[in-house]
């Protein structure tokens, strides 16, 4: 089993080939291919590598599937006996990615 632990958009996530991830949006279109860098760690059937922080000359392959909004969260201030309360929405725009290719 091949995998890898990446950093895309400041977070973290574990990538196998032939996998969809859904990350923070990515400035690409869809169907154009995303090369990320950052690689932490790398796992190939009994073999390990791991980066300081990063591993050189690795990169993830990565194809943009589609733009899509989040769910909605509702932010709520409240101040009692102030008759204080606001409400507001957020909707956080995401893409989805396929993973082609992991390269070392």
């Amino acid at each position: 089993m091949k995998y890898a632990i990446i950093e895309i958009s400041g977070r973290q996530n574990k990538v196998e080939e032939g996998k969809e991830i859904v990350v923070n949006k990515v400035n690409k279109n869809e169907g154009e291919y995303v090369e990320i860098n950052k690689v932490l760690f790398i796992k190939n059937g009994n073999s390990f590598l791991f980066g300081n922080p990063t591993i050189s000359n690795a990169k993830v392959i990565a194809k943009v599937i589609q733009h899509f909004k989040g769910p909605k969260i509702l932010v709520f201030k409240y101040k009692r006996k102030n008759n204080y309360r606001r409400r507001k929405g957020h909707r956080q725009f995401l893409t989805k990615l396929l993973i082609e290719k992991i390269e070392y």
